[in-house]
């Protein structure tokens, strides 16, 4: 598989219906929307199905990791929870940044956190506490160092002897390798889905998987819900409503797409192709399963895609998007399913006229659609069928291999 050039992409589409939900909402608590084709579309966030995706594959995996900036707190709780002085843990909290590279992470100081989001597996916080464990007694002794320069310090000032003179960097106390290292440790979904942090030498991943925002193939604006909270015990004379509120929420039959380069996931996980595949498959599975959970005991939107369609290609992935650049009419007797598979189809019939078979390794579909679907490959019987099937196609040499 790495020698496929310049790379390999799975393509994931579905239409997907919803019904009145809220799954992503924006800094004004109102669903997201955009305008494409000059009419108003519902829209879900790429990040708010992406996380969704993400959480799902770590349990499946049980293999969590974490994006935070906490980390040099969260040691120092560890550290206090192990009976740790407060002040020792606290320092060998800090350490952990201080000693993550040469001139250490930047921290805010006043919270006493990273300015940048760490991306790492939730176990390295175990073993960060079991490197400050094996290093107290340096700990101690720079801590007990850096109190009584402070002292001196406050000494002078006292005694207004004390010359302003610049601020000399923490020195490190931990080994910068072993830290270092530790922060470099990834998981299946930080190969997945790559990692931010240019800051630790070698701790900086490229994604292999893209999400785009999901949006309604047709128009869709923000409803208004308005709801009230009855009061159960409320006094004889009053109306008995304890709380009044409009919500909005939005309707619509989503297009969503992901796509997966299988040869950069491949390389991130040490050429493993075996391993590869299998979370391509997982990642497949997931796609089709897993929702973002936002209002979910209001609304309880839980519906599967109506079709997913995938395509193995060479060299570029390809989304489908521009089908629905012109939003879908309902049909005569209302809906907007068939007339969106119907877009679908077409569209991707003209992409494979125009485009050809070169790298287009395979492809297939699965769908609750009454009739066949031209032009999307493979009709299968279920979403694990579908699931199979890709995997099988991911497999295969390119043509050019194959003709070789």
């Amino acid at each position: 598989m790495a020698a496929y050039a310049p790379a390999r992409y799975a393509d994931f589409h579905a239409l997907h219906p919803l019904p009145a939900s809220v799954l992503n909402r924006g800094e004004d608590d109102l669903p997201k929307t955009l305008e494409l084709g000059g009419a108003v579309r519902a829209m879900v966030s790429s990040q708010s199905w992406k996380r969704a995706i993400r959480m799902q594959l770590e349990d499946d995996l049980d293999e969590h990791a974490a994006r935070t900036r906490m980390l040099p707190l969260r040691v120092a709780d560890a550290l206090r929870e192990a009976d740790w002085p407060t002040d020792l843990a606290a320092f060998a909290g800090a350490q952990i940044v201080r000693s993550a590279t040469r001139e250490g992470l930047k921290t805010e100081e006043d919270r006493g956190i990273t300015s940048v989001t760490l991306y790492l597996p939730r176990t390295v916080l175990d073993d960060l506490t079991d490197l400050c464990a094996e290093h107290r007694q340096q700990l101690e002794e720079a801590l007990a160092k850096e109190k009584a320069q402070k002292a001196q310090e406050a000494e002078a000032e006292a005694k207004g002897t004390r010359r302003k003179a610049k601020k000399e960097k923490t020195e490190a106390v931990l080994p910068t390798p072993t830290v270092a290292a530790l922060i470099r440790r990834r998981t299946a979904t930080i190969n997945l889905f790559g990692r931010m942090l240019a800051e630790v030498p070698g701790a900086q991943v490229d994604g292999a998987v893209q999400v785009a925002h999901s949006f309604s193939v047709h128009q869709s604006s923000q409803q208004p819900d308005y709801f009230t909270a009855v009061e159960d015990w409320s006094l004889p004379h009053e109306a008995g409503s304890a709380h009044l509120q409009t919500s909005f929420f939005t309707t619509g039959l989503l297009y969503r797409y992901a796509t997966v380069n299988l040869t950069e996931l491949t390389r991130n996980l040490g050429g493993d192709h075996d391993q590869a595949l299998h979370l391509l498959e997982l990642f497949a599975e997931t796609f089709i399963d897993v929702m973002p959970g936002a209002k979910k005991t209001a609304t309880a939107p839980h519906t599967y895609p109506h079709l997913v369609h995938y395509a193995v290609r060479d060299r570029r992935p390809v989304s489908f998007a521009a089908a629905f650049e012109q939003p879908v009419k309902s049909a005569p007797g209302g809906g907007y399913t068939v007339p969106a598979v119907k877009a679908l189809s077409q569209h991707a019939g003209a992409l494979n006229r125009l485009l050809g078979p070169r790298r287009l390794i395979g492809s297939g579909y699965a769908t609750a659609h009454d009739a066949p679907v031209d032009h999307l490959g493979t009709a299968h019987a279920s979403f694990d069928d579908l699931t199979d099937a890709l995997t099988q196609t991911a497999a295969q040499p390119s043509l050019t291999q194959a003709a070789a």
